[in-house]
């Protein structure tokens, strides 16, 4: 059955990682599916996720609002600035972070992953203590 989530229904209890905030849409609890999650996620001005990875989860990313840069690699060495219309791929189990560059406005950007649930697990970060 097609199911229709207008942003009240949305879930905010998914898991949650410090310095940015998601909501499930499509998921198993809010729809029964049964390999896709969706949601959106937003960054607040100036704001740095912490560090975190998807399990073996893929995810997809899709930029709506404000520039954000993505850092991964096992110490965070990569680094590339996004800006709305850009998609970003992150495979299963690399640690990466989202920044929102703009200090003033939130970044907001739609979620995808190939499996039922929103799998977060946050991590140290690698470069502390270094």
């Amino acid at each position: 059955m097609v199911k229709v989530i207008r942003p009240p229904e949305r879930d905010a209890g998914t898991a949650q990682t410090p310095g940015m905030r998601r909501e499930a849409a499509i998921s198993a609890a809010l729809t029964e599916s049964n390999g896709l999650w969706m949601g959106v996620g937003k960054n607040e001005p100036g704001a740095c996720s912490a560090v975190h990875h998807h399990g073996e989860s893929e995810s997809g990313i899709y930029i709506l609002k404000g520039r954000i840069r993505f850092r991964w690699g096992d110490r965070l060495e990569h680094v590339v600035d996004t800006e709305p219309g850009d998609f970003i791929f992150v495979p299963p189990f690399e640690i990466h972070s989202e920044e929102n560059l703009d200090p003033d406005n939130p970044a907001e950007f739609v979620l995808a992953r190939n499996m039922m649930e929103g799998i977060v697990v946050n991590v140290p970060d690698p470069r502390d203590g270094a």
